[in-house]
């Protein structure tokens, strides 16, 4: 029985509607016969291969393109045609813009309505940024892993803090420096992630950072006294008002080289020159005491020092 006039325009319309929908898909698609004929294919596919439709239908994948390309795209048609089975693989194209992306294929088997295949539709999805970011991000990983393991190498304390004063990263130096609780806390919590810095050190450092996240200035360094040790702290900015650091070290630790005592002993000797000359008219003996007395840590420092290096 023949279609009536409104049955051929009604299915007239449907195939305007479907061409259209095909066309607007932003992903290459392409249709293809059991002979390996290309019966029909989008806009974005003309785009891969820089030809235009009517070039393209009728024709093999490889009286399109290179070999190695045509390789690419056929790769797998046998398993779809004679198994039936869906593919899905990663491959490189050359685009017509010369252009070499990273895509994946899909492709799935057509079939009439007895189920017998006749043919292939194909999409080529284009991954070559995704794989751009996914290699970033393994490099960063890689030099975060490097730099979280010279974090730990490192005998002094460090921290690194945001804006609210939570920290971002610590080494084991850190926790170390400011008790047990610490120590065995930065077990439980590598690196100290999340944690309070107020809950972990003195208010003296609290206000320290503190006043170099508000002001963003570059660097605060004081020396200072906690427990039984005598500590230096230097607080850098890293991100202006967001991120700030501090390296900490324990200049009565055993290990810590004498060299540095000598040297801060002998700025300490330097500063107070000028006021141990001045206080020497009102102390007479006491001032030149004290001047002698910061010497003789130098001196005692130095021989200490050469001796070790002797040895």
């Amino acid at each position: 029985m023949p279609m009536s006039d409104s049955e051929i325009n009604n299915y007239q319309e449907k195939a305007e509607l479907y061409e259209k929908i095909f066309n607007g898909v932003p992903i290459p698609i392409y249709c293809k016969s059991a002979d390996g004929i290309i019966k029909s294919c989008n806009e974005a596919f003309t785009n891969i291969i820089g030809m235009n439709k009517d070039e393209i239908s009728g024709r093999k994948v490889i009286e399109l393109v290179k070999q190695e390309q045509a390789d690419a795209l056929l790769f797998k048609d046998s398993d779809t045609l004679n198994n039936g089975n869906d593919q899905f693989y990663e491959t490189r194209l050359q685009y017509a813009d010369k252009s070499i992306r990273d895509v994946i294929i899909n492709k799935s088997a057509i079939r009439k309505n007895n189920r017998e295949i006749t043919g292939i539709i194909s999409s080529i999805i284009d991954i070559s940024e995704r794989k751009k970011i996914q290699k970033k991000l393994g490099k960063s990983e890689e030099e975060n892993m490097i730099s979280s393991t010279m974090l730990q190498k490192i005998r002094a304390g460090i921290v690194i803090v945001d804006e609210k004063l939570k920290i971002i990263n610590s080494n084991i130096g850190f926790a170390r420096i400011f008790g047990e609780e610490n120590e065995e806390l930065f077990e439980t919590i590598p690196g100290l992630t999340g944690a309070e810095l107020d809950m972990l050190v003195p208010k003296f450092i609290l206000e320290l950072f503190r006043s170099i996240i508000k002001t963003g200035e570059n660097r605060i360094e004081r020396d200072f006294k906690f427990q039984n040790k005598l500590l230096s702290i230097n607080v850098i900015t890293i991100v202006p008002n967001k991120i700030a650091g501090a390296i900490i070290r324990d200049l009565s630790a055993p290990m810590l080289e004498r060299a540095e005592i000598i040297e801060r002993a002998r700025q300490v000797n330097r500063k107070n020159m000028k006021t141990v000359q001045e206080i020497a008219f009102l102390l007479g003996e006491n001032a030149a005491q004290t001047e002698e007395l910061l010497n003789s840590i130098i001196e005692s420092q130095k021989y200490d020092v050469n001796e070790e290096e002797n040895e």
